[in-house]
């Protein structure tokens, strides 16, 4: 029988990797007529991808996430035009323009060294280096209830809380608006890659994106004639002949919103349940806290946040033995190359003293992700910080409920309990 695959669907949400070796073994690169485009699964295929930027294109990333798969305009609809009238009147900008902007994940070659050199600014080591404290600060508060006995959810008491306030307040936005902050991002999850994807006009994604876009388009004027100290003013400052209209500047801040947070909640989060699930790996750790680092490039490569990316081949190639014609997009499998057993020996076993060297985790090549060192950083320090409680605590017994999205993979909540 055929492989059937449709990375769209939820059917695999829950363990997609017994689905990603069938599709390594018998399609490494697999036609899905669901998602009108090219699989690819096998760690070779997937780095040949992420490393060919002129054949493979990331305007991809835009049509897919931001345009629901159309490289044109998507049809109209009664809602798309409510989202148009809304936006133009609420936010004083024109939708179309938003097309045209300049968008770091989705530009190629000259443009999109460009903008990653601007917005690298934010993200060098002593940049970096210099946020640890108060990211201890932040961990430490996190943790204060679990340290007090109380009931403690991993993902809502520190995953999430822990990311988001440290890049808001890169960004420079107001402790209190940091609530707003996490449930925009939920919103752009939702609606780009989960069960928005086909209702993004909708009424709450319509509110949701108006109110992030009038929020950020405030921080960018501001910053230009108030200059702080905080990442906006620094993307400004350091611009130079790039340019960046308010709209790139505020397309800028959603995704260092969302891959500001998300990322470093979901490789947290994959991260203690890898090590409840496998309670030998979290002694080892206990017991030799120096293997936190090991431990998290492991859950990169064994349960990686981010699943799957999507260019477009822009002339004809071949993957796997498969002809790919130009125009085609191409979706190469990241958490599949992660499990692939011509790369990683044994590659279902969770071990935290693997060195997975070579892991797509954090993708590959010019668009390697952006804020890997400051997820790193938060992670390890998270983790160093709880696992040795989790020596005495256990998953609660209630089914997981992961992200409802094909792109990032992650639970909503991981509540603990003390161990019998």
């Amino acid at each position: 029988m055929a492989v059937q695959f449709d990375p769209f669907s939820p059917a695999w949400r829950r363990d997609p990797y017994p689905k990603y070796r069938e599709l390594r073994e018998q399609a490494p690169a697999h036609w899905s007529p669901e998602a009108e485009a090219f699989c690819v699964s096998r760690h070779e295929d997937v780095m040949t991808v992420l490393k060919d930027p002129e054949t493979f294109s990331s305007r991809a990333m835009f049509s897919q996430l931001m345009n629901g798969g159309y490289d044109q305009a998507p049809p109209w609809s009664w809602d798309m035009l409510r989202f148009v009238v809304e936006l133009t009147l609420k936010t004083r900008l024109n939708p179309a323009s938003f097309v045209s902007a300049r968008n770091l994940i989705a530009e190629d070659g000259e443009s999109h060294a460009q903008l990653r050199n601007v917005v690298n600014r934010g993200f060098t080591p002593r940049a970096i280096e210099a946020l640890e404290p108060r990211i201890r600060e932040v961990v430490d508060r996190c943790l204060t209830g679990l340290r007090a006995g109380e009931p403690f959810d991993a993902i809502g008491d520190l995953a999430v809380p822990l990311p988001v306030t440290i890049i808001a307040e890169l960004l420079g936005v107001e402790s209190e608006r940091h609530a707003d902050f996490k449930r925009w991002s939920n919103c752009v999850i939702e609606g780009t890659t989960g069960p928005g994807r086909n209702d993004r006009f909708g009424a709450r994604y319509r509110q949701a994106f108006i109110e992030i876009i009038r929020y950020l388009k405030r921080i960018a004027q501001d910053r230009r004639r108030h200059p702080k100290d905080d990442l906006v003013s620094t993307i400004l400052a350091s611009q130079g002949d790039v340019g960046l209209s308010d709209r790139e500047v505020i397309q800028f801040g959603l995704l260092l919103l969302v891959a500001g947070n998300e990322t470093t909640t979901n490789l947290i989060g994959n991260a203690v349940n890898a090590l409840l699930e496998h309670p030998e790996e979290l002694s080892r750790l206990t017991a030799d806290p120096a293997l936190v680092p090991s431990a998290l490039e492991e859950t990169l490569r064994w349960d990686a946040p981010i699943q799957l990316l999507f260019r477009n081949a822009t002339r004809d190639c071949e993957l796997a033995g498969v002809r790919v014609p130009a125009g085609s997009t191409v979706i190469p499998l990241l958490g599949s190359a992660n499990r692939d057993e011509r790369r990683f020996r044994d590659p279902d076993r969770f071990d935290v003293a693997r060195n997975p060297q070579g892991h797509a985790g954090f993708g590959f090549g010019k668009h390697f992700c952006l804020g890997a060192s400051l997820a790193r950083l938060e992670a390890r320090i998270a983790l160093e910080a709880l696992a040795p409680h989790l020596a005495h605590r256990v998953r609660a017994k209630t089914a997981p409920e992961f992200l409802d999205s094909f792109l990032v993979r992650g639970r909503l909540s991981l509540p603990l309990e003390r161990a019998a």
